[in-house]
């Protein structure tokens, strides 16, 4: 006995019409472009909290252990400062970016993505 799921999957792909290849085709470049926007937009949201979580760790003046301090005589000010800021303008710069991200996905695939 021969298998006609086959055969029947062939023949039914050749009399679509080309309505349904184009919607065959849209849907698949729509779903692409939507997972890549979505992983991008978390992607970013995971930048951000690496980026904060460091700026974070900064305060942490103990060099060793809970109980060292920084001496001050070690602690370089204008180095902190420059640090400090240039991370402030990188964050700045990611909440930005995700927030367009977020706002941009949800104009091109509707719905939202779930807070990041």
């Amino acid at each position: 006995m021969e298998d006609n799921t086959k055969t029947a999957a062939f023949l039914e792909s050749l009399k679509r019409n080309n309505d349904k290849i184009r919607d065959d085709r849209a849907n698949a470049i729509a779903e692409d472009a939507q997972l890549m926007y979505k992983r991008e937009t978390e992607d970013l949201a995971l930048a951000l909290k690496r980026l904060k979580r460091e700026q974070d760790n900064m305060l942490d003046m103990s060099p060793t252990d809970a109980n060292s301090l920084v001496l001050a005589s070690d602690f370089d000010a204008k180095e902190y400062v420059a640090k400090d800021l240039d991370m402030s303008v990188k964050i700045r710069n990611l909440e930005i970016k995700l927030e367009l991200a977020k706002k941009r996905y949800t104009h091109l695939f509707g719905g939202t993505i779930n807070e990041l």
